[in-house]
């Protein structure tokens, strides 16, 4: 009878202990906006320690810090973003000279912080892009509209951009190409509709500068006229390009012109037998990537 007591006593004035709930560990998002750079043997602990996280609207994003530019070294001459009251930096993210827009369905160039150097607006539904968009953003040096809808670029959209290095329209509507800026080092317009007559005869002509030039996967049916000296890479695969003439990379009049900077030429997908010219490529170090038979 004492021990019935006893574990009576024990039942009712032993507490139970309940387990603690698992910790709720917030997961973390990094986003890499346009860069090269390679994750390399980083692990998420190390990514967890160099990003910050911004609160926007109660929630929160998560910018990997060292995914920022590609030789990017000069940003750091940019001054931080001031008009943080703007409606785009309450809607996108305004860092240090750099305005992130991505994802969020926009239909056109939102407005932008006077000293923006750095603009990511991919995957919107962007459509046009106007004059009046840039005219008062003379400090950009690299836009990014990858994956929107864009169609229509009025003419002097990017004249007074005398900074702009890279431009991005890629996978996009285009139908033909807007004038592009003076100093431009790399520019892609990937996967488009952009068809030869929509190509000005000098469109890259005085693009001193230009060493990346991506037009893969357009309707092309042939290669740019006036390519710059300064041109390292050029992508033309999965167009209509049919034929090629001895002056498109090199000189006819001029043997021993050699295209020294060229180091790729991609023409694969391409209704053209590239054994068929073989004088075209007589001033180049490497043959295109393409069809020989």
């Amino acid at each position: 009878m004492e021990t019935l007591q006893a574990a009576f006593f024990f039942f009712v004035f032993v507490p139970l202990v309940n387990p603690a709930p698992p910790l709720q560990q917030e997961s973390l998002q990094f986003y890499d906006y346009g860069t090269d750079v390679s994750m390399g043997s980083l692990t998420q602990q190390d990514y967890e320690m160099q990003s910050k996280d911004i609160r926007k609207d109660g929630t929160n994003i998560s910018l990997d810090t060292s995914l920022m530019l590609q030789g990017d070294d000069s940003q750091l001459d940019v001054p931080p973003t001031k008009d943080t009251n703007l409606p785009t930096c309450l809607l996108c993210v305004c860092l240090s000279g750099s305005v992130y827009c991505e994802e969020i369905d926009i239909e056109a160039v939102p407005p932008l912080p006077k000293e923006t150097a750095y603009l990511y607006a991919r995957f919107n539904k962007i459509k046009r892009i106007a004059a009046s968009d840039f005219a008062d953003i003379t400090t950009l040096r690299r836009i990014d509209f990858s994956g929107n809808r864009i169609e229509e670029i009025e003419d002097g959209a990017f004249s007074k951009l005398l900074l702009l290095e890279e431009l991005s329209l890629a996978e996009n509507r285009l139908v033909k190409l807007p004038v592009l800026p003076p100093k431009l080092t790399t520019f892609n317009a990937n996967q488009n509709r952009i068809k030869s007559r929509g190509i000005k005869a000098n469109a890259f002509k005085k693009l001193t500068n230009l060493a990346y030039l991506y037009l893969g996967h357009n309707a092309l049916e042939s290669v740019p006229l006036n390519l710059p000296e300064s041109l390292r890479i050029l992508h033309l695969q999965y167009n209509n390009i049919t034929s090629i003439t001895d002056d498109t990379f090199c000189k006819s009049n001029n043997t021993r012109y050699i295209r020294t900077r060229m180091d790729e030429i991609r023409m694969e997908g391409n209704p053209i037998v590239l054994a068929k010219h073989v004088n075209a490529f007589s001033c180049l170090r490497m043959l295109p990537v393409g069809t020989y038979y």
